[in-house]
């Protein structure tokens, strides 16, 4: 059995979360601690476990294998080293750290606790994308060239964002840090090393944080990655565009077609995208547990590669120039 605690019910899917590791065999939640004692009492109180005040007493329990981090953000990395390094396992959402240092220092505590680590990337496990992945490295498409990711919604127009999503200090930024995260770690894993950012972002709603966002990414090699996000769409698909110097894949929600010079004589076919099936994070990190796996997908490193993606980000975002990224 894995006993886990869920720290902070802070972000949108923390609930998500509890109700499908509460659906796994050999899983149960058996704590949680919250920032804001009274959510943190509550909502131990809905899963029937015990709420602990004070976090550290968490860390320091016998009883408690594994831990899932859904607090505000600027939390992330004091949390995450101190459950590294009481040989807690790990899984955390999304971003890992709001710096690029602080990034490398969970890092240096994860590997050397040997814990098993899990970010949410669950962009990973859709279908259509992991065939879009697998023809990107079938060397179908040539040399890859240039990707692009749009990832919008609508919560800042129709207003169903929580409000501690526009905290800075919490959040780190706005659209671009949230749900831009998703195409950002999608570019790196597509294209390969990331080298420097040039990013704009606007207000198209009175909030202290961009609600509008677009990053250039370039890559090592030359490739050119572009991730576009915002809250303040309706309406928008999220859609991926490859092209390579042989072919191009495109994929709108769950579908995807391709155009390959090798493959279909430059005619745009259909993908059955059926066959493209993972598991998703959450899973992937307890049977991580259970079977004492390594992560392939969702570990440290990609996590590490993230966080100094956004640093950069939201650096070209003051500067007003291409950030490298470090």
């Amino acid at each position: 059995m894995i006993n886990i605690a869920m720290l902070s019910a802070w972000h949108v899917h923390a609930k998500g979360y509890a109700k499908e590791l509460s659906s796994y065999d050999g899983c149960k939640i058996t704590a949680v601690w919250d920032e804001l004692p009274e959510r943190g009492i509550k909502w131990a109180d809905e899963m029937g476990c015990r709420f602990f005040e004070n976090c550290d007493d968490i860390f320091k329990s016998d009883d408690i294998d594994a831990v899932v981090i859904n607090a505000p953000t600027n939390l992330h990395a004091g949390l995450i080293i101190k459950a590294a390094r009481a040989g807690k396992h790990i899984f955390t959402e999304k971003v890992l750290t709001l710096s690029a240092e602080d990034a490398e220092r969970v890092r240096d505590a994860v590997v050397e606790s040997g814990v098993h680590f899990t970010i949410s990337f669950p962009h990973k496990c859709r279908n259509s994308l992991l065939f879009a992945k697998k023809l990107a490295q079938s060397g179908k498409l040539g040399t890859l060239t240039y990707a692009r990711i749009r990832n919008c919604h609508s919560g800042s127009v129709d207003n169903w964002l929580p409000e501690h999503f526009y905290n800075r200090e919490q959040c780190g930024g706005g659209a671009m840090i949230d749900l831009g995260a998703h195409p950002m770690y999608l570019l790196n894993w597509l294209l390969g090393k990331p080298l420097s950012v040039r990013s704009l972002f606007t207000n198209v709603t009175p909030r202290p944080v961009e609600d509008n966002a677009v990053c250039l990414v370039e890559f090592e090699g030359g490739a050119i990655g572009v991730s576009e996000t915002g809250f303040v769409s309706r309406c928008d698909r999220f859609t991926l565009d490859i092209s390579g110097t042989d072919g191009a894949v495109s994929v709108v929600g769950d579908t995807a077609e391709y155009c390959s010079v090798l493959e279909t004589n430059k005619k745009w076919i259909s993908a059955d995208v059926e066959d493209f099936k993972m598991m998703s994070p959450l899973s992937y990190w307890t049977d991580s547990i259970k079977n004492n796996t390594k992560n392939e997908l969702f570990g440290i490193d990609e996590a590490v590669v993230l966080s100094k993606m956004m640093d950069a980000a939201y650096r070209s975002s003051e500067s007003g120039a291409a950030e490298k990224i470090v």
